[in-house]
């Protein structure tokens, strides 16, 4: 039993980032692929694609490494957790590594980064923070 799906799937990531696989599968969940989205839009990732399956469909992630085969994620942390939420408001998500990371957020308006979520002035719960 898997009380923290979004946890597995960061890290599934981070698993499949140190043997350097080219991509990665994980149980698919509208939330995951929201979040593989703002992955994708922020440049952290290639691509991803939901592969239909029964009884559960998989999200296959596409990793992004530099040219020299280095990690284009260095880090991926989970923040909120099941036994402790963490909540920021419109000016309460601080910068990662003062701009240079995202943090992912669960909004009103759909997942969004730290950025897009300060453009469209809303706050949410903050999911993880990527650098």
């Amino acid at each position: 039993m898997m009380t923290d799906p979004i946890a597995d799937m960061l890290t599934r990531i981070r698993n499949a980032l140190r043997i350097e696989r080219p991509y990665v599968d994980i149980p698919s969940s509208r939330l995951k692929v929201g979040i593989a989205e703002v992955l994708q839009r922020e440049g952290y990732i290639w691509d991803f694609e939901v592969v239909e399956q029964v009884p559960q469909n998989i999200l296959r992630v596409n990793l992004k490494y530099g040219p020299n085969g280095e990690r284009v994620i260095q880090q991926i942390v989970r923040i909120s957790k099941p036994g402790r939420r963490h909540y920021a408001g419109l000016n309460g998500v601080p910068p990662v590594l003062n701009g240079l990371g995202i943090s992912v957020l669960s909004t009103n308006q759909g997942v969004l980064s730290n950025r897009e979520a300060q453009q469209k002035h809303v706050g949410g719960e903050v999911l993880c923070t990527v650098w």
